[in-house]
């Protein structure tokens, strides 16, 4: 497998790549044929970078999924120009539908975080959420930059990190209505995007996953958190960090 170098890390990238991506092209089995079908779904993740998909049980591809679950997702960076030069990746695994109430309610608001627009019709009784349930990530990030990924080595370890996803959703509001200011800094200064009133969509372990319109970041933690109180020292420590070159 491809070594990390300091200018390219491929567990990095590949977790960024998932994490940022707002649309990918889900390729399922028909039903019945076996034959291969792809359509265009928007994505959001889970607190451990899992796939997110709200689908309709009307549309081909959940009627392929109800069939047979092995899918495969690719999400790539959008990037200018030739879209091939940019960054992608594939995740393959299999997609469930998510029934534990217990469960949807923060599945629901992080989506709903990334795709405001589905609240129009997240409640029809013909949607539902689903998630890719990873095992394995196939990364293409330009020449001699390909390498396969175990779910392991880019999904986010939630253990132990109970208080960390019960405070999530206040966290985020928090952030969002009294130190939008903050959340402006991190995306300027520490990961070199324009300006505007960008807000989080999502805190977790690992890091935290930044909107502005339809441009997302993904703005990583120097090093897992657990608690809420290390996840309120360690915003306070990158806004300084972002004061600090600013």
């Amino acid at each position: 497998m491809m070594q990390p170098t300091p200018q390219f890390d491929p567990v990095v990238t590949t977790k960024s790549l998932i994490r940022s991506g707002k649309q990918g092209a889900l390729a399922t089995l028909m039903a019945g044929a076996g034959d291969p079908y792809c359509s265009l779904v928007n994505t959001a993740t889970a607190a451990d970078g899992s796939p997110l998909l709200l689908i309709s049980g009307l549309a081909i591809h959940t009627k392929n999924i109800l069939a047979d679950p092995r899918v495969s997702l690719m999400i790539d960076e959008r990037k200018a120009g030739d879209p091939l030069e940019g960054a992608r990746v594939m995740i393959g695994g299999r997609a469930e539908k998510i029934t534990d109430e217990a469960v949807l309610e923060p599945i629901r608001r992080r989506y709903l975080s990334r795709h405001p627009s589905a609240e129009a019709f997240v409640g029809f009784p013909d949607f539902a959420f689903f998630r890719i349930v990873v095992r394995d990530v196939h990364l293409v990030a330009g020449f001699g930059r390909i390498v396969t990924l175990e779910a392991a080595k880019v999904l986010t370890d939630v253990s132990g990190a109970d208080e960390v996803l019960a405070t999530e959703a206040s966290a985020v509001a928090h952030m969002n209505e009294d130190h939008a200011d903050a959340t402006a800094l991190y995306a300027t200064k520490l990961l070199g995007a324009a300006d505007g009133a960008w807000r989080i969509t999502g805190l977790d372990p690992d890091g935290a996953d930044l909107a502005l319109g339809d441009a997302t970041l993904r703005l990583p933690f120097p090093e897992r958190v657990t608690s809420a109180l290390a996840l309120r020292k360690t915003l306070v420590a990158l806004v300084a960090e972002a004061r600090a070159k600013a």
